[in-house]
């Protein structure tokens, strides 16, 4: 029996250290994420929330992984808890901001867009942000300001043809129909089968030659 102790001592000894690392790594919430394991995301970053409540990091991933899942009423809730530990971080507030904007809370949703524009002016959410504000006043009617947010959009992002067919859109419906056809015509060079922007541009064409 001694033997076989010794022997299974050894054994274990020998065992690369690279493998007994790799058998103690924890689950990597982010990495889950990003392979778009979206529900293991979520119960991992859980488990890291009730054994850490301030890992903003956590939350920053759980958020992240509800809104791909759709689950926005429960990451605009998770949201809101880690803004009160945290308010100012950017990542925390695209999160609540998202989740608003997909539930239809318009105004509480320019509120965050507009707060995270203020802290990260320059931040990696910025283009869809504006992009978002610009269909937040496209919802409620206020197309010159939907024109300018989804112009700031296209700024970083010039090649994103359904953001052009949008902004073609805002300025269609504030009858600025030659620069709206400019913008569908720009969508269309990006994408010739985007059919918002080929009906688009029938419908301004037709207001231009009427």
């Amino acid at each position: 029996m001694k033997l076989r102790i010794i022997a299974l001592t050894i054994a274990f000894a020998v065992v690369p250290a690279g493998l007994q690392l790799a058998a103690q790594e924890p689950p990597d919430a982010l990495q889950y994420y990003r392979d778009g394991q979206y529900a293991r995301a979520v119960e991992v970053t859980l488990e890291e929330i009730q054994a850490m409540p301030r890992n903003m990091d956590a939350y920053t991933v759980l958020g992240w992984s509800l809104l791909a899942l759709g689950r926005n009423q429960e990451a605009l809730d998770y949201g809101r808890r880690a803004l009160s530990i945290s308010p100012f971080d950017p990542r925390l507030i695209h999160i609540a901001g998202t989740a608003h904007y997909n539930l239809g809370n318009n105004l509480d949703a320019l509120r965050l867009f507009e707060q995270y524009v203020q802290i990260r002016p320059n931040g990696p959410q910025i283009a869809p942000i504006y992009f978002m504000m610009g269909e937040i006043f496209i919802r409620i009617g206020e197309y010159h300001h939907a024109d300018i947010a989804i112009t700031t959009a296209l700024h970083y992002r010039s090649t994103n043809a359904g953001w052009w067919s949008r902004l073609a859109y805002a300025r269609e419906q504030a009858a600025d129909y030659r620069h709206a056809l400019e913008a569908y015509e720009r969508a269309l060079q990006l994408n010739p089968a985007l059919q918002t922007a080929i009906q688009g541009q029938t419908r301004v064409r037709g207001q231009l030659e009427g």
